[in-house]
């Protein structure tokens, strides 16, 4: 599995001549446009007035679990070694006879909104297809419904989405079974964690490196992670992920061929007809650069490259809060798949405020996306896939990043400490970064001349792009938002939604979230209104990330890709979206090394060899810390940190204490 960096250029043109077969279910609907991800230049949406169509709208009701707290006490009974159910996971039968709406209460949901004139039918256990006209979505959800128009802008096209006015409301009726409801707006919400080094401050070369790699950090493959993070012995006892499916869950489409030339280039031998590719509610329109197709790619890449033997399957879904449901409510529900892992996100006060909340009627909260989200989960779980989140390129500031606003710009704002979503849920596995060990080389001047600036990372760190204010300087841009190098680091800090889960209770490092954090946004920015919300101090939440591995884009990975603009390109680029992918590739070789056994929810056996205190040291040491650097706020340290997490994972170290534990 090595290949040098000038083996690699060649093999472009493999994108043009590589069609391996490949497997596609639930054809997109005809002419699909594929709507580009929400960025700081895309225009401010005009109100074109009452929303009318003589198309049918569809809209997905998610449903309340039956008995969730008893869900979440077998949760972790499943991932207790010592207890009598320790990976008893269930089929998806025995979880819905356990757990999913009873058959009564999906009835009486269903014969509601008939009487309204719209039509329901179960898509899957916990989620509703509701079908109708617009005016009667409108009476059965007291809202407004208005068209939206974004103008053509750069080399986007325009596009048009409808949305409320105001929030949805249930009725009584009803509302203690329905959960959420997605699909009344239909603009793209979500962002890829995928990200590119500023042209400004791209280094020249490679100076030094640790070694343990054939290409230079910023240049590396699948076959650098492996030689990176011990890989290696897995793949010498012939361990490749065989007979195991790894799931993507995505909001862009991309090219397969892209996939099959990299894993040639690299010199992998796959099946050809390894992939198939599932699309949701008429799949994300074609691929493009707007709308995150090089998100997706990478995601395909890095995991199938890692484990080239498993089998691969697609859930590609529009970018919209309907879509992301729609598409683990599938993936999930059908079981097909025993790891899934998704690189798109926003950050998680959004997700409850923006998509589409409820009331509850009986305990008075606010419940929503986040909570139908995290139920989907805790059945993932329950069935032993694992799940693995991005947790984001915006450091401890994951808001500031994905609205790209801050107090110098305009509309201002201000940075609390922010995390991302899916990625804060209790139930998935939250991915961060680190920078790997170099010494670089930078320009300082647009020839590209001598003298140059060295910059040198001893040691593996927390991601932070802080360890480049020096060079920012000397450009003659000491602020970090001038120089474009805030808040980009990988996604970390303490979730303000869902409080510490048990496998996090008694780790040191762990904390609560910070005081005096207040969200202030000035104007709208991408549908978001002006607010200024005091954040909960205190609040002693979920910490993320949980693992992290290599994903600062100056010691970054290579992406072969088609361009919709450039054609056929190598990229080179990093963000917590590689780590994800490369997490969910690693667990299908851990599942094939314990002869097939699903693992579940990862973070039980992280945490729980970091209690006993073998993580950390030795020879065989499952984890190493990251005590260097930070992510513009929270700190790496021997142990556990909301920077880059436990640190990061030995492969086939944590591959030997999983065969022991089980």
């Amino acid at each position: 599995m090595k290949l040098a960096i000038r083996m690699f250029v060649p093999f472009l043109v493999l994108l043009g001549c590589v069609s391996p077969a490949f497997a596609q279910s639930d054809a997109a609907v005809e002419g699909r446009v594929a709507l580009p991800f929400p960025t700081r230049d895309t225009p401010k949406p005009i109100d074109r007035g009452a929303f009318s169509s003589q198309s049918t709208l569809t809209v997905t009701v998610a449903l309340r679990l039956r008995n969730s707290d008893e869900a979440e006490v077998l949760l972790n009974a499943v991932h207790t070694p010592g207890n009598a159910k320790f990976h008893q996971f269930l089929t998806p039968e025995q979880f819905d006879q356990k757990f999913s709406p009873a058959p009564a209460e999906v009835a009486k949901v269903i014969a509601h909104f008939a009487k309204l004139g719209l039509t329901a039918e179960r898509s899957t256990s916990t989620t509703l297809t509701v079908k109708g006209d617009a005016a009667a979505f409108e009476r059965a959800f007291n809202v407004s419904l208005h068209s939206f128009e974004v103008p053509a802008h750069g080399r986007n096209a325009g596009y048009s989405f409808h949305a409320p006015l105001t929030r949805p409301t249930v009725p009584d009726e009803i509302s203690s079974s329905v959960m959420a409801v997605a699909g009344l707006d239909t603009h793209p919400s979500f962002r890829p964690r995928l990200i590119y080094t500023p042209k400004t401050i791209k280094p020249v070369h490679v100076v030094s490196h640790s070694g343990t790699t054939t290409n230079p950090p910023g240049q590396l493959l699948v076959s650098d992670f492996a030689q990176y993070y011990d890989v290696l012995p897995l793949y010498n006892q012939n361990i490749t992920g065989a007979g195991r499916t790894i799931g993507i869950v995505t909001l862009a489409s991309f090219t397969p061929s892209d996939a099959f030339a990299y894993w040639s280039a690299v010199g992998l031998n796959v099946n050809s007809n390894r992939l198939k590719i599932v699309n949701i509610d008429g799949g994300s329109g074609a691929p493009s650069d707007k709308s995150g197709s090089d998100e997706t790619t990478l995601d395909v890449e890095q995991s199938g490259g890692i484990a080239p033997g498993a089998n691969m399957i697609v859930y590609e879904a529009p970018n919209t809060n309907q879509g992301y449901i729609d598409a683990f409510a599938k993936a999930i529900q059908s079981n097909a798949a025993d790891s899934i892992s998704t690189s798109w996100g926003f950050w998680e006060f959004y997700q409850g405020v923006e998509f589409s909340p409820v009331t509850d009627p009986t305990t008075g909260k606010t419940v929503g996306m986040t909570q139908a989200f995290h139920e989907l989960f805790v059945r993932a779980a329950l069935q032993g896939q694992s799940l693995f989140a991005a947790s984001g390129d915006g450091g401890a500031f994951d808001v500031n990043r994905d609205l790209q606003c801050n107090p110098e710009s305009t509309p201002a704002c201000s940075t609390p400490l922010t995390v991302d979503n899916p990625a804060s849920d209790t139930a998935i596995t939250a991915a961060g970064g680190t920078t790997l060990p170099v010494t670089f080389e930078f320009c300082l001047n647009s020839a590209c001349t001598p003298p140059f600036f060295d910059i040198t990372i001893p040691n593996e760190r927390v991601w932070g792009w802080d360890y480049l204010e020096p060079l920012c300087v000397k450009l003659g841009a000491p602020d970090p938002i001038q120089c474009g190098i805030f808040p980009a680091g990988g996604g970390g800090g303490v979730s303000i939604d869902f409080p510490i889960p048990l496998y996090q209770l008694l780790i040191n490092g762990v904390q609560t979230s910070q005081p005096g954090q207040k969200w202030v946004l000035s104007g709208e920015i991408d549908g978001v209104d002006p607010i200024t919300q005091n954040l909960p101090g205190h609040f002693p939440g979920r910490n993320v990330p949980d693992i992290s591995f290599n994903a600062d884009p100056e010691t970054g990975y290579l992406i072969l890709y088609t361009s919709d603009v450039n054609g056929p390109e190598v990229l080179a680029g990093g963000g917590t979206s590689f780590v994800a992918p490369q997490l969910n590739g690693v667990t299908a070789l851990l599942s094939q090394s314990l002869h097939g056994a699903r693992l579940g929810l990862l973070n039980y056996p992280l945490y729980s060899i970091a209690l006993t205190g073998q993580a950390f040291h030795g020879s065989h040491a499952v984890i190493n810390t990251i005590k260097d650097g930070d992510n513009w706020f929270y700190k790496g340290r021997n142990g556990y940190s909301p920077a880059a997490g436990l640190g990061t994972m030995d492969v086939a170290n944590f591959a030997q204490f999983l065969r022991n534990l089980f």
